[in-house]
């Protein structure tokens, strides 16, 4: 087994059919963020991108995307911004993780959303929930399923939606659209949810804009950009944006227009996205780790990601250990101990408002 490292665009036709075959042969590998196409649109953006080809003999047997950093620091591609992470290669092909990343010429690499069965999971790593929308018993089983165990939730929102239209007019949902005026009225919504809330605001990056942009305009069968809208009096309330493969929805960028906020228009465009996902063929809309109150009301379902790293003996990993793992294990802390995550979760909410009041 030897390894060959590519630019994602030097990936040709047969490898990028090879690397398709094997992501749509393994169900725990169905997540837009592991196709080729978001590894080649980041690549187009970022330098640091890298494809490791695995072969075993004269066949390939799997595909590493990664970024590489300085003192061989390894990272998923767009890392802090994909929620599915890891190899895509066949079930049977035994790889050794540290061999794995001294071939592509990494000290460490680190990860976490780190997808079930990989190679990279052989060490003690800590494991999340990653919450999901099983569809896969189609749409009315699961409309079922939130009448009996998220009813109030349920009947409430569609109660506030019937009050949205009486208040204001009359309701237009945009599924799939490929607008760009839309998106970055998505964009500009989530900013303003970024700073309110004392998050760093990820769309302060150009390259990141310009991701999401150039993937609303990637559409094949097998991978897209999804924008989802609605509007009431063609005003638009609420939105989100993630990508797909054939039957898989990734979660990725919610946002309402905070005007708007006291008929939960977030839940009103999930719920209507759901339907629309399931008639196109989605069968998991994976909303992705994370605790949040709207993922707890409409899941029925989870899936598991891995966060940790996998590092070979040396200074590098050293000071990687240093710098990162205790404040990575901090951080878990809190998230796991609900007074803490509330505590943490209120003191940057007060500074991101101390933070719009200084700017203005």
């Amino acid at each position: 087994m030897h390894v060959t490292l590519a630019l994602p665009r030097e990936l040709g036709p047969t490898e990028l059919s090879r690397w398709r075959a094997l992501q749509e042969s393994d169900p725990t590998l169905d997540n837009p963020f592991l196709s080729p196409e978001f590894t080649i649109t980041v690549g187009e953006l970022r330098d640091v991108v890298r494809v490791a080809v695995i072969h075993d003999g004269p066949d390939i047997v799997g595909f590493f995307p990664f970024e590489r950093h300085p003192l061989g620091i390894g990272k998923p591609v767009a890392a802090g911004l994909t929620d599915a992470q890891g190899l895509v290669c066949a079930k049977d092909v035994e790889i050794d993780a540290l061999r794995l990343i001294k071939g592509c010429g990494l000290a460490v690499y680190e990860f976490d959303h780190l997808v079930s069965g990989q190679p990279m999971l052989k060490g003690r790593h800590e494991r999340h929930p990653s919450p999901i929308i099983d569809l896969r018993d189609g749409h009315q089983r699961y409309t079922e399923w939130l009448r009996e165990n998220s009813g109030k939730t349920y009947k409430s929102t569609l109660a506030k939606s019937r009050k949205l239209q009486r208040d204001l007019g009359t309701f237009r949902h945009d599924y799939a659209t490929t607008e760009l005026e839309p998106l970055r009225t998505l964009l500009g919504w989530k900013t303003d949810q970024y700073r309110r809330t004392g998050r760093t605001d990820r769309f302060a990056h150009q390259w990141i804009v310009e991701l999401v942009e150039r993937l609303l305009a990637t559409r094949s069968e097998t991978f897209a950009g999804v924008l989802d809208m609605i509007y009431v009096d063609d005003q638009p309330v609420a939105g989100h944006f993630g990508l797909r493969t054939s039957t898989t929805l990734a979660g990725w960028f919610p946002a309402y227009d905070t005007r708007f906020a006291k008929y939960s228009p977030g839940l009103i465009q999930h719920l209507a996205m759901t339907e629309r996902a399931a008639e196109s063929g989605i069968r998991i809309i994976d909303m992705g780790r994370g605790q949040k109150e709207y993922k707890d009301k409409l899941k029925n379902g989870e899936f598991e990601v891995a966060e940790g790293r996998v590092a070979r003996f040396g200074a590098a990993a050293g000071v990687h250990w240093m710098m990162r793992v205790p404040a990575r294990k901090t951080r878990a802390t809190v998230l796991a101990n609900p007074l803490l995550h509330k505590t943490a979760d209120k003191a940057l909410k007060t500074f991101g408002r101390l933070r719009a009041v200084v700017q203005g």
